[in-house]
């Protein structure tokens, strides 16, 4: 009687189901992380002035960040666009699709919740980052935030 009661069960966990939610987290954490860095082209220089404070987003976040480079140029992860109406109105669209998902009462032509960062180099000329303020204005952008640099005490 005492052999069936000093008979050893060993008991092991499954550990299958479990790294496989571990692999999914690091994989869902992966796909999801911010680029902010790759929106940014760091080789602009922005203006200086005394007053610059961050872009205040009031929770929203869907923005558009547009790099304009001293010749006027436009650049996006890096890419110069050439056709800026064309990428502008493509944007808008996708814009327009997704305030729809949150708010469906935004009626084609309405001001689009997007807010549009400018980072213009401190040597473009204004008449560049107008043209590009003025094709965001046609395609339905109304909301814009300016990027510069704090003056140095």
């Amino acid at each position: 009687m005492s052999r069936l009661l000093s008979t050893d069960v060993k008991a092991e966990p499954n550990l299958t189901p479990i790294l496989d939610m571990v692999f999914q987290l690091i994989t869902f954490f992966m796909l999801v992380i911010n680029f902010k860095s790759a929106e940014m082209d760091l080789s602009l220089k922005l203006p200086v002035v005394g007053s610059a404070r961050p872009v205040d987003t009031k929770g929203q976040r869907d923005l558009l960040v547009l790099n304009i480079e001293k010749t006027g140029n436009l650049k996006i992860y890096g890419r110069p666009i050439t056709n800026i109406d064309g990428y502008l109105r493509g944007e808008s669209q996708v814009s327009m699709l997704a305030a729809r998902m949150t708010a469906a009462d935004l009626e084609a032509g309405q001001e689009l919740p997007t807010t549009i960062v400018i980072r213009a180099d401190r040597a473009t000329p204004f008449r560049m980052v107008n043209r590009v303020i003025k094709a965001c204005q046609d395609n339905g952008f109304r909301r814009f935030a300016l990027k510069a640099i704090n003056k140095e005490p």
